[in-house]
């Protein structure tokens, strides 16, 4: 289980620095996958690659020769179906990319965290209160201001990259849930050899290897960008809370933009952004609610009052 060894009110420069670096990286992962598809790489083959090179990476970073406990596991059941969720949350995700802007996707990823709220309580009987509700109901609202369904703008993508939030939220959970007894590195290896083993069978008929030297080279990169992405998450939550880097990952949406627009020559409509602010303000305020829970449930004198402050 990650240990906080900062205070609440205090949010290290390098932790900062770390989820800001990994926001581009897990941005310049979308766009190669992007890039990837479009050119009729199969999304099954790139999302593949992307856990093998992960893997790869995992093991020397994590010395795989001299540590077993990445290999440790009490749970290796729920280990391959969070693996699972895992590449279903990416497989959905550049399936998603082949028809919409980057920083389309990334705004209705970043439901994520209200979905996660709500599975909270019938997986982990952490029962959300009314003002967080309140907060998933409107973050949805955020979400049909993008996709507009019933509107010309409603198309596949859309239930692709709900799809992909769904089973990212999923993951979390369970990751939440494995936490106790799973080892840190043993949650990132099995992560990424579940899919990498799993899809074997369907990868001869998926296979379409890339005509040129630079599709090569971000086919290998996404590995490199998704795997040191994650890396550096885990590394600053290590220093830092938390609900004092909660407002970090959302930039990530600034560097969408603007790749989408170099890239792809493509800006988001209003209603996109519209929609995004819709949610990144509940996911926030999730984050605020959840914080201020934790305070009160510390100073409050018996069992009594803190399952009444969870219901406020």
């Amino acid at each position: 289980m990650t240990r906080h060894t900062s205070t609440e009110g205090a949010t290290p420069v390098a932790a900062i620095l770390m989820v800001f670096s990994a926001g581009l990286l897990f941005s310049f992962l979308d766009t190669c996958a992007k890039i990837l598809v479009l050119a009729g790489i199969p999304t099954l083959f790139v999302s593949w690659t992307r856990f093998a090179v992960h893997i790869v990476l995992v093991l020397v970073l994590f010395r795989a020769w001299s540590n077993p406990r990445m290999f440790r596991t009490s749970q290796p059941v729920a280990q391959v179906v969070r693996g699972a969720f895992l590449f279903g949350s990416t497989f959905f995700n550049f399936m998603a990319l082949q028809t919409l802007q980057l920083a389309e996707t990334m705004s209705v990823f970043f439901f994520s965290p209200m979905l996660i709220t709500a599975l909270a309580g019938p997986f982990l009987g952490e029962w959300a209160g009314w003002r967080r509700w309140l907060a998933v109901i409107f973050g949805f609202i955020g979400v049909l201001v993008i996709t507009r369904p019933g509107f010309a703008s409603f198309e596949l993508g859309h239930v692709y990259v709900l799809a992909a939030a769904a089973s990212y939220s999923i993951y979390v959970i369970m990751t939440r849930r494995m936490a106790a007894t799973e080892t840190s590195e043993s949650l990132i290896f099995y992560s990424a050899l579940t899919p990498v083993l799993l899809l074997l069978p369907a990868l001869p008929s998926n296979i379409v290897l890339p005509q040129q030297a630079l599709h090569w080279a971000l086919l290998l990169s996404l590995g490199f960008f998704g795997g040191f992405g994650h890396y550096l998450i885990i590394r600053a939550y290590r220093i830092a809370t938390t609900t004092a880097l909660a407002p970090y990952p959302y930039l990530q949406m600034v560097w969408m933009i603007a790749l989408g627009y170099l890239v792809f020559d493509q800006l988001p409509d209003g209603w996109t952004l519209l929609g995004a602010g819709i949610i990144v303000t509940c996911g926030l305020y999730i984050v605020h609610r959840e914080h201020r829970l934790r305070l009160a449930s510390r100073t409050a004198p018996n069992t009594e009052d803190q399952e009444l402050a969870k219901k406020l």
